[in-house]
């Protein structure tokens, strides 16, 4: 594990020309990013190449990252400007349905009922704000505190709190719309 001060040793080795350092801050975070990235793209692929990029813009960057805040945060904020900026990049294209593969599977009603319950989840939270889906993942799926995602956002710790808790309503209010249309098509 790396402390903060050994960030700043590392990112200071960067600056000084020692460039193969950044490979130890990219090891860090890479899960980090491609984590906030397939959150925000819902594509693996994208979401590498998202990582990718915006690993690329931080090392561009990088004698720009001031000390005053830790670097994860730093690098979040340019892994969700990059994946935001590829999901508006392709929101046009679609997925040609001959390329899909459909599954048999001998599953039990136990593990089809949580992949039901998953899915109306997911179409909730994709009617919610990159913002606020973001927000939510990282509370109730990764089990960020609100502090945390505070600084990852850069926002207040009472504007992380609301916007969760609104967020945990609208996907109700969602849930309660997507089910009763679904039980009028069965």
């Amino acid at each position: 594990m790396i402390t903060t001060q050994e960030e700043y040793s590392l990112i200071d080795r960067v600056l000084a020309g020692d460039e193969a350092s950044y490979a130890l801050l990219v090891d860090k975070y890479k899960s980090y990013a491609f984590t906030i990235a397939v959150k925000i793209l819902q594509n693996k692929g994208e979401a590498e190449e998202a990582a990718q990029d915006a690993f690329i813009k931080a090392f561009r960057y990088l004698n720009n990252f001031n000390k005053q805040a830790k670097f994860s945060t730093w690098l979040y904020r340019i892994v969700f400007n990059t994946a935001i900026s590829y999901k508006r990049k392709n929101r046009n294209q679609f997925e040609s349905i001959e390329n899909q593969i459909i599954e048999y599977s001998d599953r039990s009603d136990i593990e089809m009922k949580k992949d039901d319950k998953r899915f109306f989840i997911n179409q909730a939270l994709l009617k919610l704000s990159d913002a606020d889906r973001l927000a939510v993942q990282l509370y109730y799926m990764k089990e960020y505190s609100l502090e945390e995602i505070a600084e990852m956002l850069n926002q207040n710790i009472n504007t992380v709190k609301v916007r969760v808790h609104r967020a945990r309503q609208r996907i109700a209010d969602e849930l309660k719309k997507i089910l009763k249309e679904e039980a009028v098509n069965l």
